[in-house]
């Protein structure tokens, strides 16, 4: 397996490894992260940096609703209306408040921010309760074009981590006269069910252990009945030296008592594993992922210094990027959500991002 495609399995390598290893190794830094491929200015982000605000929000002012495609999507957004546009997608299993503290700093800069639930999250719904309760990539995506397109914003720099990074590579390389620039949390997030199909060794899918639990129905009703538990163990692994307080984490679990997550989620990684189907107009635009293309738009790519296990180098995916680019470790023990975990330096890369 090519490592471009298997980033998303080392990605997610580091939930379980880091449960399994009691693993004071897993916490070091990742000895094959050197400096970024092509570091911008320390100095000239330090100094945008400090002249923002220092965000520590609780919640967003409101939420808004409007329909887009086949959902009723509930978003938050900051800014003025005339700004340009960032969209900031959130990823599993977290929500919208990941940006609690990234959208005022940037809203503090002239820019547009929206920050939307993800179908089967929050206040984000299905339009009929006919259609299929769908986490196939290729149909999350489309419901941010959909939004874009509801909201009238004809482009706009699209930022993410895990599910929410997938997505905002998917539009890049499907719709990139949709999108400015990008920044991507942990890279090319873009997996193939052919790539998924590969078996790997025993103790490498042992680490996909909650991938293949959710395979069954056991885990699926378990899933259903400890949503919360499940969630909470996942930000331990993944992020192990983010000290989260309960309320952080209960403001955001709140959002997975939507009444679609569960068929979303378990949906999602079912598809992914090739052990559900899609819906057929969804088939060319996977067709065209399944090609790995390349991202052609500016790009900053964000890794945290303590994820919950090794991860790929940089290196590995700096290939799937054609356009301008740029690389960062952001460092202090910051782990898979980096943006709740290091909103500055986020909101950094989105600004720098946007002078490329």
């Amino acid at each position: 397996m090519e490592r471009s495609e298997s980033n998303e399995i080392s990605r997610r390598r580091l939930f379980a490894v880091a449960g399994l290893s009691a693993g004071a190794a897993l916490l070091k830094p990742n000895v094959l992260f050197g400096e970024s491929i092509e570091p911008l200015s320390g100095r000239a982000q330090q100094r945008d940096v400090t002249a923002m605000n220092s965000g520590k929000d609780t919640s967003f002012s409101s939420l808004k609703q409007i329909d887009a495609g086949v959902l009723n999507i509930g978003y938050a957004e900051a800014g003025p209306s005339d700004g340009s546009a960032v969209v900031l997608l959130h990823g599993w299993p977290y929500d919208i408040h990941c940006y609690v503290d990234v959208a005022p700093l940037l809203a503090s800069k002239g820019y547009r921010v929206i920050v939307p639930y993800l179908r089967g999250y929050g206040t984000t719904c299905f339009l009929s309760k006919e259609t299929f309760r769908n986490g196939q990539q290729s149909a999350v995506a489309l419901d941010t074009i959909k939004l874009m397109d509801a909201l009238k914003i004809d482009k706009a720099i699209l930022t993410g981590f895990d599910w929410g990074g997938r997505t905002a590579d998917i539009i890049a390389v499907l719709w990139p006269e949709r999108c400015k620039a990008l920044v991507s949390v942990s890279g090319y997030l873009i997996p193939t069910q052919e790539a998924n199909k590969k078996p790997l060794p025993p103790k490498a899918e042992l680490t996909w252990w909650y991938q293949y639990y959710f395979a069954t129905e056991r885990g699926r009703a378990g899933y259903a009945v400890y949503r919360r538990d499940f969630a909470k163990l996942i930000w331990q692994l993944a992020s192990p030296k983010w000290d989260f307080h309960e309320a952080t984490f209960n403001r955001s679990a709140a959002s997975f008592d939507n009444p679609d997550h569960v068929a979303i989620v378990i949906h999602n990684y079912r598809w992914r594993l090739a052990l559900a189907e899609g819906e057929p107009q969804y088939d060319n635009l996977e067709k065209q992922l399944a090609e790995s293309p390349a991202i052609s738009v500016p790009t900053i790519t964000l890794e945290g210094d303590a994820k919950g296990a090794p991860h790929s180098d940089p290196t590995s995916y700096r290939k799937k990027f054609s356009g301008k680019y740029a690389n960062r470790i952001i460092s202090g023990g910051v782990g898979h959500n980096l943006p709740q975990e290091a909103p500055q330096e986020f909101a950094q890369a989105v600004i720098d991002v946007d002078r490329f």
